[in-house]
């Protein structure tokens, strides 16, 4: 079989592949609960007891307590991405707050917050 035949029978297939995963609905960002929240930084951290939950209202990150110190979680699609906050610096835009990791796994998360939450998480976020 001659390399561009095989070539578009590979990039065709992926193609397909990725479109009928975004048709089912399998790139939609996760929205999370209280409790699908706390049994996700479970599943990340299966050490941490989870003490409370802080939801942001579009339901894409929360602001997690726990025995193992405050947290973050948040939604990536389909699949959740939770990080303890240490080490991190906040800065502040109009529409979003951005949390950057010096983690390579998760160098930085952008929280889409409302005007009425976004003071609570700034404080929540504050580095101690």
């Amino acid at each position: 079989m001659p390399l561009y035949i095989l070539l578009l029978l590979v990039i065709g297939g992926i193609s397909m592949i990725a479109l009928l995963l975004h048709r089912l609905g399998k790139s939609r960002l996760t929205v999370l609960s209280t409790p699908s929240a706390s049994h996700a930084w479970n599943r990340h951290f299966p050490d941490d007891e989870v003490y409370s939950v802080i939801l942001a209202e579009n339901g894409h990150a929360a602001y997690v307590e726990t025995s193992g110190g405050p947290g973050l979680l948040w939604s990536f699609g389909a699949d959740t991405v939770g990080r303890h906050l240490q080490d991190y610096r906040l800065s502040q835009a109009p529409d979003h707050l951005k949390v950057v990791f010096h983690d390579f796994t998760a160098p930085q998360v952008i929280l889409r917050l409302n005007d009425k939450e976004r003071p609570r998480w700034q404080q929540k976020l504050a580095p101690r």
